[in-house]
């Protein structure tokens, strides 16, 4: 910068700074390549990715969020693209894919107006009222449902699991799906907690040996090879305190001076232990679940007693067997009575794979609920839970207003023929080419469903844009018979919540780009190895 011909230096040394066209290009083309990266991902017939990361280990999945999570970007453009779709997947765990394509689209179309001289404030404006056009479309074609559609929550589970490597075993995940959030959802709060439902993971069978446990497994296995295996009717006490006399928080020294000393010293600790397994026996429970350890006589005492009992549970896991039980979690083993014992038909230890698992089933009104998957290997495994995560968010979600709305493509192009409509009546010539852009962007959607389906995307955009033209809204690709079909007869649908967190997340993001005209790189940028962060901006845009 140069002030009456002198140089005024105000960056340190080394900092780069890229600044006008020079700085939106260079963000335009990081945010396009990221959503090239995943487009091929996108839908049934999407392509899966082969991650290997810096120690070796292998991913093989097409879901949005973790290919992205496993790419290491180093543009700051590029990370927050990243951020996105980590945040919808947080927020409504699909369409991570969806929403990626879609901010790169918004931006790839933004490129062709500023090499017309269109200035971005321009683009911005159009596409904020495209995209608030967009969300009185979607709440027009969202269809309502409850709780008892079975045949709909099924169709969404089955939706969100289609596109993933373990789609053709959807059929037998997603009424597991279904019945675990049916088993956690609070009727009062009109709420599914999808924390409440533990997944755990075995190796070994196949993936049709996954099921659902209205109750709590635990990886685990009972604290002494003499105490029952099976336990009916079981009344379970949970404590948060130890069964063993622990250690003092400061040192200290005993000195013994005679035999018999160190007798009655080892006679007082059996004494206090003795009385820890009374108070246990005298509550009357027969399963006991301890955060924290048990002495090895204690371990002796409560076998003897017919008290089975396991040490060493996870906080977690201790608030889900109160939940599925109905038992109070104790403190102390002086508060230890029958009214704060829970209740279950069988308790269980048995073998898992090459593993022993204890099993809390048969609950009277459980509240929480674990999902048991099984699978050939570990990458099968591993993307059988991802899958079953995104059915049971995209649930949750689905139940957060009880609307839904036609997959494969049709809400898309329904959104652009009535978006199409209204561009017509906009004044501004430059605004309305940004309204434009934006129809063009929101097609990418059923226009790469129909590439990665292996048809002619053009053919298949105009047969789906006649259709709705004669009012077929729900008309959208087939992927299975390779078609424009009703998405309602073949039980395609989505969240409609998902997907206005989709386009609002990807306009959001475009818009954001779009006004960044100056970029300052410090000289010590991307040393260190952190991750670094998206980047923030004060102005956000109107949510809905």
């Amino acid at each position: 910068m140069y002030l009456g011909g002198q140089p005024v230096i105000l960056l340190r040394e080394g900092t780069e700074r890229t600044t006008g066209r020079d700085a939106q290009k260079s963000n335009l083309m990081a945010a396009i390549a990221i959503a090239d990266t995943v487009k091929s991902s996108l839908g049934p017939k999407g392509q899966d990715k082969l991650l290997i990361d810096s120690t070796g280990d292998l991913t093989v999945t097409n879901d949005g969020a973790t290919i992205l999570k496993e790419l290491e970007v180093a543009h700051p453009v590029g990370k927050f693209l990243v951020d996105l779709a980590k945040t919808q997947d947080s927020e409504v765990g699909d369409g991570t894919t969806s929403v990626v394509i879609i901010a790169g689209e918004l931006l790839r179309r933004a490129n062709d107006l500023i090499d017309q001289n269109i200035h971005p404030s321009i683009i911005v404006d159009g596409y904020a009222k495209a995209y608030q056009k967009s969300l009185e479309i979607l709440d027009k074609i969202s269809k309502v449902i409850t709780l008892n559609d079975t045949q709909y929550l099924l169709q969404i589970a089955q939706t969100a699991m289609s596109s993933k490597l373990i789609a053709g075993s959807k059929n037998i995940l997603a009424p597991i799906a279904v019945n675990a959030i049916r088993t956690i959802y609070d009727q009062e709060r009109k709420i599914a907690d999808i924390d409440l439902i533990k997944v755990e993971k075995k190796k070994g069978k196949s993936i049709a040996e996954t099921e659902l446990i209205r109750g709590v497994v635990l990886d685990k296995d009972f604290v002494h090879p003499k105490m029952e295996k099976v336990i009916k009717n079981a009344r379970i006490a949970l404590i948060d305190c130890a069964l063993e006399i622990e250690k003092t928080e400061i040192t200290a020294k005993i000195h013994i001076t005679a035999p018999d000393q160190m007798q009655r010293f080892k006679d007082q600790e059996y004494s206090m232990l003795q009385r820890m397994a009374d108070l246990v026996k005298a509550s009357g429970c027969n399963v006991i679940f301890t955060q924290k350890g048990i002495d090895d006589n204690v371990q002796n005492m409560l076998a003897k007693d017919g008290i089975a009992a396991v040490r060493r549970v996870k906080k977690s896991d201790m608030e889900k067997l109160s939940l599925a039980t109905n038992a109070k979690i104790i403190t102390k083993l002086e508060h230890l009575t029958s009214d704060t014992l829970g209740k279950s038909g069988k308790v269980e230890e048995k073998m898992v794979g090459d593993d022993k698992m204890v099993f809390v089933t048969e609950c009277a009104t459980p509240k929480s609920a674990t999902i048991l998957i099984r699978g050939g290997s570990e990458l099968v495994v591993d993307e059988t839970e991802r899958a079953m995560h995104d059915a049971l968010c995209i649930l949750r979600t689905t139940l957060r207003d009880m609307k839904i709305i036609p997959g494969g493509g049709a809400v898309e192009i329904e959104i652009t023929k009535d978006l199409r409509a209204w561009a017509k009546e906009i004044p501004n010539a430059r605004e309305k080419m940004a309204v434009d852009k934006f129809i063009e962007a929101m097609e990418c959607i059923p226009k790469i469903l129909a590439e990665n389906g292996g048809m002619d995307p053009i053919t298949k955009l105009g047969e789906m844009r006649t259709a709705h033209d004669k009012g077929q809204q729900y008309m959208g690709i087939n992927l299975v018979d390779s078609k424009v079909d009703d998405m309602s007869s073949i039980g395609v649908w989505e969240s409609t919540i998902a997907k206005r967190q989709a386009i609002h997340s990807a306009t959001e993001a475009a818009q954001m780009i779009l006004r960044i005209d100056d970029v300052i790189a410090a000289k010590d940028l991307g040393k260190g190895g952190g991750k670094g962060k998206p980047p923030k901006h004060s102005e956000d845009m109107d949510s809905d």
